[in-house]
């Protein structure tokens, strides 16, 4: 008799979006109730008691990367903080959606591992356990990356110049005055190199989802500095085109260019906009600790 166990991620695909099915709009931790009562309360409690290392319910745990995966590959949405929907592609779904299917969406993963000759399997049984806790710790950093990229992208623009002060902030430069919304020229922030204010960075940010900074952006970015700083750092969370990147690059004054992807590394590396969920320990044999046997 096979032992029961606890669904793996990928097999919440379906539960979920059943649940979102009707297309309302509802809240993840709705979902995730919502899930466990309709497909999973049948599971001995021990199961459903069951705990990650961090305290985490095991079963909401594997529900919610399921609803990640899902978000990534265009089946639902985040309308809004904290909710989740349905979309057109997750509707169109016959209740036999795969890990392969999904993967297939966000990376051509089996194409590519086609390709290469090799499986998932093989490339499990090929790597140390180093090698899958360091694969693990990859994967979770680029899927916080990509949820950081989707709601820097539909934050205020206004809320969003203030966290790009913060991250330089964060980083180590002085302090930041936000400019006036009218009649600023083009400029969101200052940021002070020194406590005296006497070298300055001026700050442009533009919170785009698809549109490219141009060559324009950077000449009038540029014009608004107005002979009082030679330093500015230009922000976007989309990308920067050829003409931009080659205006900032041939400019006399100093200018850098912070695209959506080079955003996001900061704001990780500088724990803006996120938190730790949990730390890992990983213990060794102390091979000194006998060294006097």
């Amino acid at each position: 008799m096979k032992e029961i166990e606890l669904p793996k991620f990928n097999e919440t695909f379906n539960p979920i979006l059943n649940i979102l099915s009707d297309g309302q709009v509802i809240h993840h931790r709705d979902l995730l109730k919502k899930v466990v009562e309709k497909y999973y309360s049948d599971l001995p409690n021990e199961l459903l008691e069951k705990e990650t290392k961090t305290g985490e319910k095991l079963i909401l745990n594997r529900i919610a990367w399921g609803k990640s995966y899902l978000k990534k590959g265009g089946f639902l949405m985040y309308p809004k903080r904290g909710m989740v929907q349905i979309t057109d592609k997750g509707l169109n779904q016959n209740g036999q959606l795969s890990l392969k299917d999904v993967e297939g969406d966000l990376f051509n993963f089996y194409d590519q591992e086609k390709n290469k000759g090799i499986t998932k399997d093989t490339e499990i049984k090929d790597s140390t356990p180093q090698d899958l806790i360091d694969k693990g710790f990859q994967e979770i950093e680029e899927q916080v990356k990509s949820e950081l990229l989707d709601k820097l992208k539909s934050i205020d623009p206004f809320y969003f110049e203030k966290v790009i002060l913060q991250l330089l902030k964060r980083m180590g430069y002085g302090d930041f005055i936000e400019t006036s919304k009218t009649g600023d020229g083009g400029i969101d922030g200052i940021i002070n190199e020194d406590k005296l204010g006497l070298d300055k960075i001026y700050i442009q940010a533009k919170r785009y989802n698809e549109n490219k900074v141009r060559e324009k952006d950077i000449r009038n970015f540029i014009g608004a500095m107005s002979g009082d700083t030679t330093k500015g750092v230009f922000v976007t969370t989309s990308a920067f085109d050829n003409g931009a990147v080659k205006k900032a690059r041939e400019a006399h004054h100093t200018i850098i260019l912070i695209d959506g992807n080079k955003l996001v590394d900061l704001m990780h590396e500088y724990n803006v906009g996120i938190q730790i969920k949990s730390i890992y320990e990983v213990k060794e044999l102390d091979e000194d600790f006998f060294e006097g046997q």
